[in-house]
């Protein structure tokens, strides 16, 4: 899930605190016997919920007497609803979270430090491959039970390509440079065709009447640009934040990044990929209108994607850099409800969710990408017995390919401080010195 729809939705969910608090018995029903052997268990994400539902029989079977209830929200409603359950403390036993929304609920004490049970279980959190550091906040403690993690693909429309003559490998190794555009420069450019048949990269090519553009639109208001730049300056050595977690500023001003965003820019200006905003449909049906060739899209989007009636969608890694693939990776968790009166069933439903067994059940529809590396290559056999190819992922994980998204303090104020002035730069009302003031407003409100 982006971080820039979970920080809004945390936006509105704080400045609602108040008045929600007297909507609290809308909550009573979700939050269940307070004392008794029911835990509850909410996500966003209805494709989750369906999935970790298969994990119910194992689990009650292991543990008779404890039954879950799995609540789904839409996510516009659920960090509401998780806000009126803190105020009227009717919040759910335990429920998924996602990193930009750790530095609030910890800070607020509205979820427990789990490290007291970790010890007292003997609980193995070696046993996650990815996602546990990022889930400790500001004083040490662990504050989350890794679920999944998220990163960037490149889905692209196999037989645009192969009326292109780019082969499947071709895409799969695209390189890229800020100076030349790389191998992948000349694959967009290929890909792209006008409304006369010339391609990007022919004489007489009329970027004022694209019929297909080689890739979706990279520009983006996203402050993290997990989904559309990040992947590119990230092989550059770049990073977010200055510091892996709790960064004093977000590195926009790095000559790199500027190099970066420039080249991205171009792209729009060469007629390669749209202008910002100027699709608003999804990137699956940009693909699959034939609108665009390629689209990066993160690893949420597989199942969209790749089942788009008609039309074969690969996927591909994202580009090869001057220093390798690198993208940033958010990390989706459990979190236990500070004021659970039913702690020691919760801990039993977080732990099993968190375990070999059910991460495998799950994860094998691929409607998320299991923390658990074993769990995850169960998913990525799973689906290509039906002929999606996903070894991308694993091999991310297993060349380190990754870095995780940092935890932030004040990252509503980011969020709203930053999204306007990226869309300002990619609609052309401003100029790359714009890059210089947005790093200096980060650290300014980090330093609050």
């Amino acid at each position: 899930m982006k971080a820039k729809r979970i920080a809004s939705a945390i936006a509105l969910a704080v400045v609602a605190s108040a008045a929600l608090a007297a909507c609290s018995s809308d909550n009573g029903g979700d939050s269940g016997d307070a004392g008794g052997k029911t835990v509850n268990w909410w996500t966003w994400d209805e494709r989750q919920a369906a999935s970790y539902k298969k994990c119910l029989p194992g689990f009650e079977t292991a543990n008779p007497g404890i039954t879950v209830k799995i609540s789904q929200y839409a996510v516009d409603d659920y960090f509401t609803k998780l806000t009126a359950g803190f105020v009227s403390g009717s919040a759910p036993d335990a429920f998924q979270n996602s990193v930009p929304l750790l530095g609030a609920y910890a800070g607020q004490h509205q979820i427990m430090a789990l490290d007291d049970q970790i010890k007292k279980t003997n609980y193995d959190m070696s046993v996650f491959d990815i996602g546990a550091d990022s889930w400790k906040f500001t004083d040490g403690k662990q504050y989350g039970i890794p679920l999944d993690w998220a990163g960037a693909a490149i889905y692209f429309n196999e037989d645009k390509a192969k009326e292109a003559g780019i082969t499947a490998d071709q895409i799969n190794n695209m390189t890229w440079n800020p100076d030349d555009g790389g191998t992948f420069d000349k694959i967009v450019s290929h890909l792209t065709v006008d409304k006369n048949g010339k391609r990007g990269d022919e004489a007489g090519f009329d970027k004022t009447k694209v019929a297909t553009y080689g890739i979706a639109s990279l520009a983006s208001g996203d402050f993290n640009g997990q989904t559309s730049w990040n992947s590119f300056v990230s092989t550059l050595g770049w990073r977010l934040g200055d510091k892996p977690a709790w960064p004093t500023k977000f590195q926009y001003d790095d000559p790199n990044f500027v190099k970066t965003l420039e080249y991205i820019k171009g792209l729009g200006d060469r007629g390669l990929m749209p202008k910002f905003g100027q699709f608003t449909v999804a990137g699956s049906q940009q693909i699959g209108s034939g609108q665009v060739a390629m689209a990066e899209g993160g690893t949420w989007d597989v199942t969209s994607m790749t089942k788009i009636p008609g039309v074969k969608v690969g996927v591909a890694p994202t580009v090869k850099g001057p220093q390798g693939r690198s993208m940033i990776s958010n990390s989706n968790a459990n979190n236990i409800y500070a004021g659970t009166k039913n702690l020691d069933a919760t801990w039993k439903w977080v732990t099993y969710m968190g375990s070999e067994a059910c991460q495998s059940t799950a994860g094998a529809d691929a409607t998320f990408l299991p923390s658990i590396g074993k769990s995850l290559q169960v998913a990525v056999d799973a689906q290509k017995k039906d002929g999606i190819d996903l070894s991308g992922f694993v091999n991310a994980l297993d060349n380190g390919e990754l870095y995780p998204a940092p935890p932030t303090t004040n990252g509503q104020e980011i969020s709203d401080t930053i999204q306007p002035l990226f869309e300002a730069y990619f609609s052309g009302e401003k100029d790359k010195s714009v890059f210089p003031e947005m790093a200096a407003k980060t650290a300014e409100i980090f330093a609050k």
